[in-house]
């Protein structure tokens, strides 16, 4: 039995999700929402959209429709509470981008209100679908690394630049993810500090430098920015036996380590069992498997172990951190990330 969907997005990323739940053979598109009409007039001629499909501008009309169990949320991150809160109020089941929210408070909000409505709650956290990141976790845990000792992580482009958030809000959340991931733990403590040069208002920083700082002692530094036209998209975790490279912008080349160790021999220190290995992963579209997991938490109805609106509340704490950390100057702030 096929899942009814509406779609509430048709921009950048909301085209994709259309692309995918149209080819998912467990789902069927109801309804694509979005207030430009010329975004539903341009989606409906590229992708052949069939006449059985509802094109709504308005989104809470779009909620009424029958038929209806799920809903994806793709609209900018500021509007994600009232949506998904009136979506979930309609006991539909909820596919959210992220960030979930924009304030923590609202994103515990929402996983409690899914629970109220046992109905799932799941954010796109794409990169914890990513082959190439999966098989980075294993080489970590399997301890290939040695002694894990800091990391870190450059994502910069020279577009696009959005007015409703910030480059820590537009890109941060993809390098924490994927170190959480990989360590299997969260930021206690966070640092960040940014620039401005663009004049937009409000102010939003163009370029951001951040520090995670796990418990296990493991630091991350982040490089973030959107007025670099060297475009990058590259993430090192260090250890003791050698280095894991996760560099996007590689397309045969994704995942790589560089081994090798200092021994302190002859009165210094020298480089011992320098290699390169280039570590084979199996290719696959990352949203697609984005929406397997989804269906089968309905089909279950039970809550997704990889990508829970309780992993991606987790996310928006540590962004909110971050940001306070921000305006206030690169202040260490602690994470206090609870259920509560």
């Amino acid at each position: 039995m096929k899942i009814g969907i509406v779609i509430f997005g048709a921009g950048r990323w909301g085209v994709n999700l259309i692309r995918n739940f149209l080819n998912h053979p467990q789902s069927q598109v109801i309804a694509i929402v979005d207030p430009n009409p010329e975004k539903l007039k341009e989606i409906q001629e590229r992708l052949q959209l069939t006449p059985d499909i509802v094109f709504k501008e308005n989104w809470q009309e779009a909620l009424e429709l029958p038929d209806i169990a799920a809903a994806a949320i793709a609209t900018p991150a500021s509007t994600h509470y009232e949506i998904i809160s009136a979506a979930l109020k309609k006991g539909y089941h909820v596919f959210s981008e992220k960030p979930l929210t924009l304030e923590y408070s609202e994103s515990l909000a929402l996983c409690k209100l899914a629970e109220q409505q046992q109905r799932q709650l799941f954010v796109d956290h794409t990169y914890l679908f990513n082959s190439v990141v999966q098989a980075g976790k294993t080489i970590v845990t399997e301890g290939k690394l040695g002694e894990l000792r800091y990391g870190y992580a450059t994502r910069t482009h020279i577009e696009p630049v959005r007015a409703d958030v910030d480059a820590l809000w537009d890109l941060a959340i993809h390098d924490i993810c994927i170190f959480n991931s990989l360590l299997e733990e969260t930021p206690v403590e966070v640092q960040a500090n940014g620039m401005v040069w663009l004049p937009q208002q409000p102010p939003q920083s163009d370029l951001v430098t951040a520090k995670l700082i796990y418990s296990s002692g493991f630091q991350a530094f982040l490089h973030l920015c959107w007025l670099n036209p060297d475009k990058q998209r590259r993430l090192g975790v260090v250890g003791s036996q050698g280095t894991l490279i996760f560099d996007e912008m590689s397309a045969e080349q994704p995942l790589i380590i560089h081994h090798g160790h200092l021994e302190y021999m002859s009165d210094r220190w020298k480089a011992a069992d320098v290699s390169r290995e280039v570590v084979a992963v199996e290719k696959a579209e990352p949203l697609a498997q984005v929406c397997n997991e989804f269906f089968n938490c309905i089909s279950q109805n039970a809550i997704s172990e990889i990508s829970s609106g309780w992993v991606g509340a987790e996310l928006v704490g540590i962004l909110c951190a971050l940001n306070d950390s921000l305006q206030q100057g690169g202040k260490t702030i602690r994470c206090d990330i609870n259920r509560t």
